[in-house]
């Protein structure tokens, strides 16, 4: 399996979660990366392929190119696609490659993408982001799963990743992951929802202090402000984060109703930006 100062790495994926990792691992002397994203080679993926090319990560005309002889393939798609990606990467991946799934899917989605993996020979690893990376980038808390997530793990840390196995079992991390989200970005949808009703009657100052009055470490106005700008950001990423958290539910046998509720509004408040996914 890959070690610690293995150099080729490689993105299907090079959004946003794609750059943020490529930029903290090539701090490591001798580390190597190609990507593919399927906006490559389109107008609309040309600002993606420049940040690429700003980084020093080389561009692919396909994933299978770029993912060819790389120890690490990092899938980090949209949630729609991860099973997707991982179904159609299991026809060319070789034995010993390591398939790091990094999005944010269904437990019963990954445990169906790491079937597909394995039947490879590569080993698949069930990786759930537990915060925005923006910020963090390389380090962001990473939750790991499935049989090689110890030595996976071990090794990615290495490169200064923030990697913490939680089970041998697929599906537990990604569990972790989306019962989080159910609050999180439910907190986000009525964070908006309620900002705009305030707005339309022109209450929002005296409702936001009787919540303050109730909630008083809480800074309401700066809380929705940050909330309304994460969800117009990133609200269609996270309404596919939202399906995904229905799906676990359904599997459950629990009501799916309130994380598909969530994942319409996350729709509703985000920005419609030209060539975004």
């Amino acid at each position: 399996m890959a070690s610690a100062n293995t150099a080729a790495i490689a993105f299907i994926g090079f959004g946003e979660v794609g750059q943020s990792f490529a930029r903290g691992l090539l701090a490591n002397e001798g580390v190597a990366i190609r990507a593919y994203d399927l906006l490559f080679g389109s107008a609309a993926g040309a600002r993606l392929e420049a940040a690429a090319q700003g980084l020093g990560v080389v561009c692919m005309a396909s994933a299978q190119e770029a993912c060819s002889g790389a120890a690490f393939v990092f899938s980090a798609v949209t949630a729609d696609r991860a099973e997707a990606v991982a179904t159609e990467a299991a026809a060319w991946l070789k034995p010993g490659q390591v398939f790091v799934d990094v999005n944010s899917a269904a437990p019963s989605t990954k445990q169906r993408a790491a079937a597909a993996v394995s039947a490879s020979g590569a080993y698949y690893v069930e990786a759930a982001v537990m915060a925005p990376v923006l910020k963090p980038g390389l380090k962001v808390a990473i939750l790991s799963g499935g049989p090689k997530a110890q030595a996976v793990s071990g090794a990615l840390n290495a490169l200064g990743m923030n990697l913490t196995p939680v089970s041998e079992v697929y599906g537990r991390a990604s569990a972790m992951k989306l019962c989080r989200s159910i609050v999180i970005k439910g907190l986000e949808a009525l964070m908006v929802d309620c900002a705009a009703a305030c707005e339309a009657w022109d209450v929002k100052d005296p409702v936001f202090a009787s919540l303050h009055a109730t909630f008083p470490s809480i800074d309401f106005h700066a809380l929705a402000a940050d909330m309304r700008e994460r969800v117009a950001t990133h609200g269609v990423r996270r309404a596919a984060e939202m399906r995904e958290a229905a799906e676990m539910l359904s599997v459950a046998s629990l009501h799916p109703g309130l994380a598909q509720a969530i994942a319409d509004a996350q729709l509703r408040g985000a920005r419609r930006k030209e060539g975004t996914r």
